[in-house]
């Protein structure tokens, strides 16, 4: 997977199309990325003990790696990410301006 937990990302797919954030989370066994303040959903708690309300929270839910694209830093546009070998490291890069992500 070629996001890093603190990218910028636009969303292309779901309710949240066309809407951007930063990454907060990478799960890389399952392919999927959570989103600050976005794909939000409501969970509901029960009470813990006796004459305590239950509550309701949003929570962040993870959305598939291959619905959202990288904003790339340079030209500021949703661009896919290649990577290639500089000297000896390893450097992704965007695949619209040819700079380095």
């Amino acid at each position: 997977m070629k996001f890093k937990k603190g990218d910028q990302v636009q969303i292309m797919l779901g309710k949240d199309r066309g809407k951007t954030g930063t990454i907060n989370a990478v799960l890389k066994d399952k392919d999927r990325v959570v989103v600050e303040n976005l794909n939000m959903y409501k969970k509901r708690t029960r009470p813990k003990r006796q004459g305590q309300k239950g509550e309701t929270l949003m929570v962040a839910r993870a959305i598939p790696a291959a619905n959202v694209m990288y904003i790339c830093k340079n030209c500021k546009r949703p661009t896919r990410l290649g990577a290639r070998v500089e000297g000896d490291q390893k450097v992704r890069y965007c695949k619209k301006c040819d700079a380095a992500a």
